[in-house]
């Protein structure tokens, strides 16, 4: 059997089609379907009942307000029966023609099948800029090259086990599958333009995820701090021999403005690397509240 999982918040004018478009290329396989709506203020839990009703095969998971993406498809591949783990997005731009593609590369024995877009398709210069960027900073600091990725994959059972099995409530989800390893390749794929409403990210939503991932699997923003702190010493060194080698040849000292641009800059690496030391704190308070993940308020009756 073949699960995919499909997380879905607010896509009520859409979704009823593109399920069924993806049912239509997964109906020669055993499979079932696990729609997850993540906090929907519209009709979306409606039509995944609907397409319950319709179709055993396709299984629905509310959460009781918005958790976020992440936590949708947590909450989907802790649910799956399948001997192997299709998980794409409602809005089509994971082309479902792609499904055999990946099913064939997992019957060759790949665990992880990580479909790669060709393109990033139509997206504003601060959108590609932004995404540069944050790609970039993450495989500075992780190793992880997850540029160009996204959640379109397809994961063996036992990935699917190992990820279950870790408990941290700040999820990357992207970055547990890189970090659990097993046999893996890539497939390019084109990604199609959404269909119907615009994406449900924005800055706010992606600059969270960003320090999400960074901080989650690495530690050397910490490092950055002991860095800076060795530099300000070494400029401290060398001013303070200028100051005294000034004041023994006899030549007045001056520089107020100086010292207050000093002074400014100082305060402002502190206060920096303050901020860095208390979004790790902040992460370790939000682990040792022992918190769930998300919250379930109801499930489709069981299909298959």
């Amino acid at each position: 059997m073949f699960s995919v999982v499909i997380p879905a918040y607010n896509e009520e004018k859409c979704l009823y089609e593109h399920i069924k478009e993806i049912c239509k290329y997964m109906n020669k396989y055993d499979y079932e379907l696990i729609l997850v709506d993540d906090g929907s203020k519209d009709k979306t839990w409606e039509i995944i009942s609907q397409l319950h009703e319709e179709n055993s095969s396709i299984r629905g998971i509310r959460f009781s307000r918005n958790f976020g993406k992440e936590y949708a498809l947590c909450a989907g591949v802790a649910e799956v029966k399948g001997d192997a783990v299709i998980i794409m997005d409602s809005d089509l731009q994971h082309p479902p023609e792609y499904i055999d593609s990946m099913i064939e590369k997992w019957k060759e024995g790949y665990q992880i099948v990580d479909c790669i877009k060709e393109v990033r398709g139509k997206e504003s210069l601060k959108n590609r800029i932004s995404a540069n960027l944050f790609y970039g900073i993450l495989h500075k600091f992780t190793g992880y090259n997850l540029k160009n990725g996204g959640d379109f994959k397809l994961l063996d059972k036992k990935v699917v086990d190992e990820i279950n099995n870790l408990k941290e409530s700040q999820v990357f989800f992207r970055g547990l599958v890189e970090w659990v390893g097993f046999r893996k390749c890539q497939i390019s794929y084109q990604m199609k333009e959404r269909e119907g409403d615009t994406s449900k990210f924005n800055m706010k939503s992606l600059f969270k995820l960003a320090m999400t991932a960074i901080t989650s699997f690495s530690s050397s923003l910490l490092y950055l701090t002991i860095l800076l702190a060795i530099i300000f010493l070494v400029l401290a060194i060398v001013l303070g021999i200028q100051t005294i080698v000034n004041k023994i040849i006899g030549h007045a000292l001056t520089g107020f403005t100086t010292v207050i641009l000093l002074q400014l800059l100082i305060g402002a690496c502190v206060l920096g690397c303050l901020g860095i030391i208390g979004i790790y704190i902040a992460k370790i308070y939000d682990e040792v509240k022992g918190r769930p993940r998300y919250i379930i308020s109801e499930k489709t009756p069981l299909g298959k």
